[in-house]
């Protein structure tokens, strides 16, 4: 999986913060130091003017980064702030995302899984949030390609399926020589929100809050197809009504 940008950012972030705490911390040594020196130099030997003009653009140099770390504080929470309306343009797209888990709902939970080729077995495991397998069975399809599995809640060790809890879905699947098929388990559906946690934006798809890192193709929603136009024949009709219903007939 591609690592998220938002934990880079907040990494980045992190360690800012801990070299600004770090050049703050010697700032104020430095300055305590260089008044020191200045109060008990010698007044028959000063400090070297080229050492004191150093000193002092050393002082300037590390007060010059402390405001870029600022800066780029700055930047990177505006860069935060960004995610999360760059990821409130996919909403009402359909996504498919590489996440197995979501909600049971309805009396039912549904994923998608794909199989790389042709598999001879292909074994389902619907697990529960502390990772209790409660239901385990055949892929309804075993070929090439992306299909869809419904749970209906029915346990085959364990307790149903309860609504409001989240499950995962586990497939492994194997060829007639009893090697391992490259298999996923798949999220798929239409995105009709975004959150953010721990400054990444999350995707709300069907019943899953999923990681907007976890998307792996986007397309747009399919729209509801328009009435065809009417024909002449009922074009004609309908002004034939219209006219023998207007008022305006009945004083003529």
């Amino acid at each position: 999986m591609v690592d998220s940008v938002a934990n880079t950012t907040a990494n980045a972030t992190n360690r800012i913060g801990a070299g600004s705490t770090m050049l703050a911390s010697n700032f104020e040594t430095f300055l305590t130091l260089l008044t020191s020196q200045l109060k008990n130099q010698d007044p028959l030997s000063p400090v070297d003017s080229n050492q004191f003009t150093a000193q002092l653009t050393q002082m300037a140099g590390v007060e010059q980064q402390l405001l870029t770390n600022d800066l780029l504080k700055g930047l990177l929470a505006a860069q935060g702030g960004g995610g999360l309306a760059g990821a409130a343009t996919y909403i009402g797209k359909e996504a498919t995302a590489a996440w197995s888990a979501t909600k049971f709902t309805d009396g039912e939970a549904t994923w998608s899984y794909e199989l790389a080729s042709n598999a001879d077995s292909a074994t389902l495991q619907v697990m529960d949030g502390s990772g209790n397998v409660v239901w385990s069975g055949d892929a309804p399809d075993k070929t090439t390609g992306v299909h869809d599995f419904t749970w209906d809640g029915g346990a085959t060790t364990g307790n149903d399926g309860q609504d409001g809890q989240v499950y995962t879905l586990k497939i492994v699947a194997k060829d007639a020589a009893g090697g391992a098929i490259d298999s996923q388990v798949l999220t798929r559906g239409r995105i009709t929100g975004v959150e953010m946690y721990d400054g990444e934006p999350y995707l709300t798809v069907g019943n899953s809050i999923l990681p907007l890192s976890t998307v792996i193709a986007l397309e747009e929603a399919q729209t509801a197809a328009t009435p065809a136009p009417a024909n002449d024949d009922d074009a004609g009709l309908l002004a034939s009504l219209a006219s023998s219903l207007n008022p305006l007939k009945l004083f003529s």
